[in-house]
């Protein structure tokens, strides 16, 4: 039997739904009976690849959205802060008029290298907060060394992962991979390679999902198959030879 079923979840760290939807995740496997038999993946997919490190508009969020969607600026501002009063449901704190607009391929990269520790799942929740709660530059050197030192990384690995250029392979990778398997936004959720939930789902809808998928994987993988010598022997119907 395998040891454990594999849930793998694309998102984009500047993704307010991904930041949510990693919340409601958490609290559907914090109910789900068999936790302990599943295994998480975090994966990078870049919304925006070609997004500008310093945007117009950097430090307004409220007005970038607005200059890039033509929306006026006060429509911009009411749609984020419906999107902080829903994050706030979730108990997670958006502070989007103090958020720096920036391409986030840096923090992928970081991600990326976390990955290789079995530092995944923190370095995740560390730029989440430190983007959309803290309201930190992702592009700042300094900034993302202090952040790499929260993940767990020395500062010799944050440099590794800002000047190697295998960890922007490895973004692109994972952002082809979803794209394949049919992802058109993120979050993305791939369970067993056999269901996917798309968004920010509430928990217990994911919470179903992830039973149907494990009750799957389950009647796979727990049927024992031996290779049998065979010598004499009697039968469940009595027979002896």
């Amino acid at each position: 039997m395998e040891n454990k079923m594999k849930i793998e979840i694309w998102s984009d760290i500047m993704c307010p739904f991904c930041y949510i939807g990693k919340r409601n995740f958490e609290k559907a496997l914090a109910q789900f009976p068999n936790k302990d038999l599943i295994e998480v993946e975090w994966k990078s997919f870049q919304l925006d690849p070609a997004m500008p490190e310093v945007p117009k508009y950097q430090q307004d969020m409220y007005m970038f959205v607005a200059d890039r969607k033509g929306l006026s600026y006060e429509q911009s501002k009411r749609m984020h802060q419906d999107m902080t009063q829903y994050a706030q449901s979730v108990g997670l704190e958006y502070n989007l008029d103090k958020a720096l607009v920036t391409n986030s391929m840096k923090g992928h990269r970081i991600i990326q290298f976390a990955k290789t520790k079995g530092l995944g799942e923190k370095a995740e929740e560390t730029l989440f907060y430190a983007y959309f709660t803290e309201g930190k530059n992702l592009n700042d050197q300094t900034a993302l060394t202090e952040l790499g030192k929260e993940i767990g990384l020395t500062e010799t690995e944050v440099n590794t992962a800002l000047t190697d250029t295998l960890y922007v392979q490895k973004v692109e990778n994972e952002s082809s991979e979803a794209q394949t398997l049919g992802a058109k936004g993120v979050p993305f959720f791939v369970l067993n390679r056999k269901y996917a939930i798309a968004g920010a789902q509430h928990p217990n809808d994911i919470l179903q999902t992830l039973e149907k998928s494990f009750y799957a994987w389950w009647k796979e993988n727990s049927q024992t198959t031996l290779e049998t010598i065979q010598g004499k022997s009697c039968s469940i119907e009595g027979e002896c030879n």
